[in-house]
């Protein structure tokens, strides 16, 4: 059955000399694989350009439910980056961002309030002018609110946060797994922004990267199969 849908880029890698499986989150049918041939051909519908991470597609899909690899009849770039794959920092985070939800997003079923999350998330990133060292901390923790494990913030207003409970605690919790009471109030600071106010957020080098570990492994800990992310190293260079 030949359906439209838009699609935003994930992941990519190549299946053998001429053909690549490249990993879509769509719309409509939530996270789909598909393979495409002669990606760096001139007469490829699927233009080298359409591999960037976070990229956001218009797609003419053959969908055969049930089958784990769909066919592409054709793609259009439904939004034309005016930075993002030009500027050092926003396609590093872009990079880091693809491989969050590549590893995050394991359902099938399509969450349209995920997706306009998504896509309105990554046009932010494309003309954010301030707050871009703050800006995949934001984004992981509005994230882990769509995906169903957001900090609760009703519970006690503690010195700690406690990562495998997702709540915050006044006394040390008896695990490992848990913020620090200075990493803890600077979550607090970050789950109260979003993308136009977080660059008011003063974070040094350590209280980032703190942060950034202790998100993933929030992440790790919430998510079956979630067992961190190579760009992991590279964003924790980026704001040295």
């Amino acid at each position: 059955m030949l359906v439209k849908t838009s699609g935003i880029v994930l992941h990519t890698v190549k299946y053998n000399d001429s053909s690549s499986i490249i990993t879509i989150y769509t719309r409509h049918y939530g996270k789909i694989a598909v393979r495409i041939y002669g990606v760096n051909k001139k007469k490829s519908i699927f233009r080298a350009s359409f591999q960037q991470p976070l990229s956001i597609l218009e797609i003419d899909l053959f969908r055969l439910p049930g089958k784990e690899i769909q066919r592409i009849k054709d793609v259009r770039m439904d939004y034309l980056f005016e930075e993002l794959p030009f500027h050092p920092v926003k396609n590093s985070l872009a990079i880091f961002i693809s491989e969050l939800l590549f590893r995050s997003l394991q359902q099938t079923e399509p969450d349209e309030n995920l997706f306009l999350f998504l896509e309105n998330s990554i046009k932010q990133l494309d003309c954010c002018k301030s707050g871009l060292a703050n800006f995949h901390l934001v984004f992981m923790l509005k994230l882990a609110r769509y995906l169903g494990f957001e900090p609760n913030q009703e519970t006690e207003n503690g010195n700690y946060f406690d990562l495998m409970n997702g709540v915050f605690k006044y006394n040390r919790p008896l695990h490992t797994h848990f913020l620090l009471p200075e990493d803890t109030n600077n979550l607090q600071l970050l789950l109260s922004a979003d993308y136009s106010n977080m660059n008011k957020i003063i974070l040094s080098r350590e209280n980032r990267a703190n942060l950034l570990k202790g998100m993933t492994d929030y992440f790790r800990l919430h998510i079956p199969e979630f067992h961190g992310l190579n760009s992991l190293a590279v964003l924790q260079s980026l704001f040295d």
